[in-house]
This record gives structure tokens, sequence and C-alpha cells, in this order.
């Protein structure tokens, strides 16, 4: 629903959240902040707490404990980007204890626009830190400085885009000295060189990123806000630090992720609120299957929304904007000036501090300071200036004698890229039918103009002949400007659906991964799943030996495939016995089959059917999370070079989606073979006992990591709980370092543990 500020979106949105949650499967109510998120809890919850539901908040850096409690609740507050972590923190969890969420029953949505919009351009990103080549960036990026526009690469401000040239790639390769730039061996010297390039041409501090301790911190373009913890992926940001001269970070590979576009789709309902989503309506139904329904306000709008005036330069433009300011103040009318960038807030705090105009600047760092200080900008004569979205959420609410002099008035600096953006800011005045103006002051020097705009504005003020502080004021400019916005707004939903179209194929894929990984974690159907994994290697073991094999060699074939895959023959087991009876795959897989199961029940009475059904359990997550991990990067790459397949007439997105059921098809099979080789493998020995006596409960097992001189990590267990502890600790802890979180294609430290991990059977 599209309800408009001061309308009463919170309060309204109490009614569904409870009528949903009596059902008892549980209802998130989702925001874009922490601030929010607790105080809409605070505000809310005595409300359902009356009619006896329980409330809970999940914030960003709660302990385990606190999350569970908090998604046990009828009714649970957070944010997005946690909702949407946790999902993959639990799809990664060694344990099912560990696991937080329950089903995903239905959402609504706060501020739906700017979250399954914005935001959903990047995904969220799960990643681990890998070893890179850091101490290449700097070094480079002192090339890529050198390097001139035009002559020896080219730069496409619109798409962010960078090529080099024919005479630049000769002069790298001058200057490292090497025989080809797109040799094999120096593809990772081209790949960033070309990210310190759109560095260098397309990334500016303050505007796109802030220094911060010597740290690169992202700013959010559609919030203003300080993305502390994220980081571009790719090299981006490396080749940020090293054009900053700041220490370069390592790099990271992804271990998990998924879309918002995804993520909120698997919620059984979903719904969500705004003032502003009408020019989003065909989105929201295309992706979302939403439809817009407009509230209308329970007063009439009477906020006068003046037409933009427009000037040749920006230096003009801020003269008179703080000109307006200036006289604005005077009349004691309260003015919130709109920026889109920090860099622009500083600079017109400058100015306003030269003519001694008091003014509060917003950089929307601190969300409750935020809060409190956009709060107060309906009072007489008060100057605020923040970011376009700073305080969203939050009620300005008039001083005494402000609506009788025409309300608190919004000045824009300059046209968002998205009219939603635009009128968000506009939506700051005239709440509930108070009184308000607002006014856009634009130039032709906006990025807006540069990149978008009609050509016809520029030729008209050349034609005229205006002095340069002359502005034109017509609604033709008006509808101008915003049919830019709506080219933009196009360019930018076709980015939000192909990441969708690419990220389908991934999301299958994924459904299918963690449905199973959920089961084995849980320790459901983890037989059943060994024995499809013995049918699935012995039809490969049989396929592979009669492609590569005639005769009486497909028999020596597969008694080296078995004896890799089994090792020695306990039990009286011959895997040889009766190949030479088969001529076909099909009559030689159930041969093959037979040896396996045998093996297996030889197993289980060697180690005793638990045992080998919690080793099963464990082996199979840990080959599941490290294969998953190689396929996301194999993904990845063939991502980055499917779109040269556009060049021999054939589909990208057809082939990328062919390829990619192969590669998932492979991976699967490779977590068979992987598994079973190590089911088989693991040895036990046992406390106290001969080499023969095998009459004891197994005591020790063996990881099967055999180094180089011959031995093994051993561990020690006294029963089936330490063991499983020994197993996780051997197996799934390694997978569970240098993991960090991210949002976007971004990337948030892992927090350090303060003491040393207790054990499960320590005293607390």
């Amino acid at each position: 629903s599209e309800m408009k500020t001061g309308e009463g979106k919170t309060l309204v949105a109490t009614l569904a959240a409870y009528l949903n949650a009596l059902t008892g499967r549980g209802v998130h109510i989702i925001t874009v902040n922490d601030y929010l998120a607790a105080r809409a809890a605070q505000w809310m919850g005595p409300v359902y707490e009356f009619l006896g539901l329980s409330v809970g908040v999940i914030l960003t850096n709660q302990d385990y404990e606190q999350k569970k409690t908090a998604y046990a609740c009828d009714i649970t507050y957070g944010t997005n980007n946690e909702f949407g972590f946790d999902y993959l923190r639990d799809n990664m969890s060694t344990h099912s204890e560990q696991c937080v969420q329950r089903e995903l029953h239905y959402a609504i949505v706060d501020e739906v626009d700017s979250i399954l919009v914005d935001e959903a351009r990047t995904p969220l990103i799960i990643s681990g830190q890998v070893e890179g080549s850091v101490n290449e960036y700097p070094r480079l990026y002192k090339l890529a400085r050198q390097l001139q526009k035009d002559k020896d690469y080219t730069s496409e401000e619109k798409q962010k885009h960078v090529a080099l040239t024919e005479e630049g790639i000769s002069r790298i390769e001058k200057s490292l000295n090497l025989d080809s730039l797109y040799d094999l061996a120096n593809m990772d010297a081209a790949h960033i060189l070309i990210q310190c390039l759109k560095a260098k041409e397309h990334f500016q501090r303050d505007v796109d990123y802030m220094l911060k301790d010597k740290d690169v911190v992202i700013v959010d373009e559609f919030t203003g806000r300080l993305m502390t913890g994220r980081r571009y992926s790719d090299g981006l940001h490396q080749a940020i630090e090293a054009k900053e001269n700041v220490p370069v970070r390592e790099e990271n590979q992804t271990l998990a992720s998924i879309t918002f576009q995804n993520y909120f789709r698997m919620y059984e309902k979903l719904a969500g609120m705004t003032g502003t989503a009408k020019t989003e309506e065909d989105e929201f139904i295309k992706i979302y299957g939403l439809e817009v329904l407009e509230i209308p306000t329970n007063k009439p709008c009477i906020r006068q929304d003046i037409s933009d005036v427009i000037y040749k330069s920006k230096e003009e433009k801020y003269k008179a904007a703080i000109a307006d300011i200036i006289e604005l103040h005077q009349q004691e009318i309260p003015v919130l000036v709109g920026t889109i960038a920090i860099e622009t807030s500083e600079l017109l705090s400058a100015m306003l501090k030269r003519y001694g105009v008091p003014h509060h600047v917003l950089n929307a760092k601190y969300h409750e300071r935020e809060a409190e200080i956009i709060s107060q900008a309906g009072q007489p004569g008060a100057v605020t200036i923040a970011t376009n979205m700073a305080g969203r959420g939050t009620d300005i609410v008039l001083g005494p004698g402000v609506a009788e002099n025409g309300g608190l008035h919004i000045l824009g600096t300059e046209r968002h890229e998205s009219r939603r953006i635009d009128n968000q800011l506009r939506g700051r005045s005239g709440r509930q039918g108070d009184a308000g103006s607002t006014r856009f002051f634009i130039s032709l020097e906006d990025d807006l103009m540069r990149l978008f705009g009609s050509d016809r504005i520029k030729r008209v003020m050349e034609t005229l002949g205006l002095p340069a502080d002359t502005p034109i004021e017509h609604p033709l400019i008006t509808r101008s400007i915003e049919k830019a916005q709506h080219k933009v707004e196009q360019y930018y939903f076709g980015i939000r659906k192909q990441v969708l179209q690419y990220d389908d194929v991934m999301n299958r894929q994924r459904t299918t991964l963690y449905s199973l990984r959920r089961n084995i974690l849980e320790g459901k159907k983890v037989q059943e799943k060994v024995r499809e994994m013995m049918e699935t290697v012995a039809g490969n073991v049989a396929v592979m030996a009669f492609a590569t094999e005639e005769g009486t060699q497909v028999k020596q074939q597969v008694t080296m495939a078995l004896t890799e895959i089994i090792g020695d023959h306990h039990g009286g087991i011959s895997p040889g016995l009766s190949l030479q009876d088969a001529s076909t795959p099909n009559e030689l897989t159930p041969i093959i089959l037979e040896s396996f199961r045998q093996k297996y029940e030889f197993r289980k009475q060697e180690l005793t059917p638990e045992i080998l059904t919690e080793i099963s359990r464990l082996i199979i997550l840990r080959n599941i999370d490290s294969k998953w991990i190689d396929h996301l990067y194999n993904l990845d790459t063939l991502r980055d070079g499917i779109g040269l397949r556009a060049y021999g007439q054939r589909d990208p997105l057809i082939e990328y989606k062919i390829e990619g059921f192969q590669m998932f098809k492979d991976m699967l099979d490779s977590i068979a073979d992987e598994s079973l080789k190590m089911i088989y493998h693991a040895q036990v020995a046992v406390e106290g006992a001969g080499a023969g006596d095998r009459s004891m409960a197994p005591s020790v097992f063996d990881t099967g990591t055999t180094r180089q001189d011959g031995s093994s990590d051993i561990v020690e267990t006294q029963n089936l709980a330490s063991l499983t502890h020994d197993l996780e600790e051997a197996f799934l802890e390694p997978m569970a370092h240098n993991i960090s979180y991210s949002g976007g294609e971004t990337v948030l430290q892992p927090q350090q543990r303060a003491s040393a991990k207790v054990g499960r059977n320590d005293p607390c």
C-alpha cells in the first residue's frame, strides 16, 4: 500500500501483522535500519502484547540465543540485511540447533520500495578471505594513473565501464615487460588494471565512499548513509584502497549469496508499505506479483510543488540556493535542504557558515541522532541540510506559527536519478494536510542533466544568450527532467531484471542444495542419501570404464576405481568376481553397487550403525559446503565471460542456464564421489585393545587426512556426543574460519571471539 508521510503506516501494519500471527507461524516486519526496527517494536509492542502476542527484535550484533528467542516470537521486527544473512548463516551452520529462523511465512516490508527496488541491484553475500595478490594493486594503480583517457583507454560514465585501447595495451606491456597482457599467466594483472582504471575514473571520495580511520567506507547512493563493514567485490575495493594510499586488504571469496528478490519471494505471503511506490508499480507486479494500492490522504495535500529552476553552472546554482535559504530563514520559515552527496552537504554548510546562518548537517552516520535532529526541522527558522533520504520514517512536526507562515519548505539541490527519491524528499513536507512548499535547483552540470538530460534545454539557454546567473523556470523543463529520470529508472530496472534472471539459475540450484543440506544437518534421510550416492557413483564408474577401455581392460579399470573408492576389501568382498559377465554399463552398475553396499554393511559392524550415520552426516555436510563454495566461484567466472557468446549469435542467458546446470550436476557427482571415499576410508582405533580386537566400542576416529610422512590426525573420543563434537572440529570448523558477511557486492568483517571456545562437556 502507498500511504503518504504521517498517515500512519507503522500503526496500520499492526492489523495485518496481528491477523497473520494468529496462525502461530510467525510474522516478520522488515525495516531499513536497526533504529527503526527497535523503535517500531517499542511503539507497537504494547498493542501486540495487549492482544496476547509476543514481540521480538533482530539487531545486527545480537548473539545466537537472542536471535533464536526473537524468531520464536509471534511478531519479529528486524532489517532486510539481517533477515537475509540469518537465512544464509542457517544454511551454513554445522548443527541444526545453530539455526535461528523458522519457516518464511508472512512478511510486511516497511519502506518497500527502498528494500525491494533500490537495494535489489546487489545481492547479499557471505564471504571468506582468500589469499590474493593485494601487493599488486598499489603498483598497478601507479601505472593506471599514468595512462591517458581516450588515448590509452576509453571510459563510459553511464555504465561505469572502461576498456583498454590497442595503444594502451602496448604501453602496459612495455611498462610491465610482458609479451602479451592477455596471456593466461597475466590475466590477474589485466583484471587489476581495469579495476584500478574504474576506481580512478568513476569512484569519487565523499560521493561514492569516505575515508574513515584509513579505511574506505562505502556511501549508500540512495540514503547517503555510511555502509560500515561493506566492501565492493571483484577487486574494486582494493583498487580504491590503492588509489587513496591506505592499506590494501585481502580479497574475499563468496561462500553463500542470495538476491533480495529471491529471498523475499520465498515468503508464503508478502506485503509492503511506503509513501512512494506508484512509479515502480510495473516492477512490483512483474518481479514480486504485488499490486500497488494507493490509500488517499485523510486531509487533502495542500503543499505547493513549485517548478524547478535551472542554471548553467553548479556554482551559480549553489549561490542562488544559499540566497533562497537566507531569505526563508529571515522570514522564520523552516527549510530542509536535500542533497544527494556528502560532499554537497559540506559545501553548502561552509557557505551558510560564511553568512552566519545557524543550521544542522546530517551525514546520516547515527540513526538515533538523525531522527532527533530531523524531528526538530519544522521549528521556526530552522535550517537542516540532509541527504535526500535522511530521517526517513521520522515525522517532522511543525513548530508554533509555522503552518500559518507557509509551512516547511523543501529545497532540493539536485534531482536524483529516480523520481521516487525526489518524491520522498518532497514528502517530508505537507504531512496530514499541513501547509508546505518544495522546489528543486538544477544546473546543466549536474550528473543527471549531463548524462541523460535533454539537449533542447541547453540549446534554449544558449539561443537566448542569458547571463550565467539567470535561471530558466518553465513546466517544460520539469517535464524534460522527469523524462530523463524515467529513462534512468528503465535502465536500472533492466539491470535488476538481469541480475534476477541470472540469480534465478543459481536460485534453483541453491534451493535444491540447501534442502538437501538441511535434511542432512537434521540427521534426516542420511542412510537414504548415502544409498543414492552409491547409485550415482556406481553408474558413473560403469560409464567411465566402458568409455575409456574395451574387453578385459574394463575389469582392470573397474577394479582400480573400486580400490580407490572402497579401499581394502574387508568382510570377504571380491569386487572383481563377476565383472567379466557385464557387457554394458547398465549390467555393470548393479555389480559395482553391490560392492559398495557390502562395504557399507561391513563399516556398520565395524563402527556401529549410530557412529557410521554420524560420520556420514558430517562428511556429507563438509563436502556439500566445500564443493558449493567452489561451484559459486565457477559460476561467477562463467558469468563474467558468458556475454561474449552474443557475438556468436547465441543467447548468453540460455548458455548460462545450460552450462550452469551441467556444472551443478558435476558438483553433485563430485560430492557423492568424495563423500563415499571418506566414509569408506575413515579409520577407527580402539583404546586399550589389540590390533585384532574389535569387540570394544570404538573410541578413536581417524579423519583420513594422511600427511606425506604417512601420519594422520587422530581425534580421541569417549562417546557419541563427544565424537560428534570432535568430528565437527575436524571436518567443519575449518569451513567457518574467516567468514564475513556482506550486503551487496560487499563484505562485513567477522566478530572475534573474546575468549577460548567452550567445549560441549566443559563446565559453564
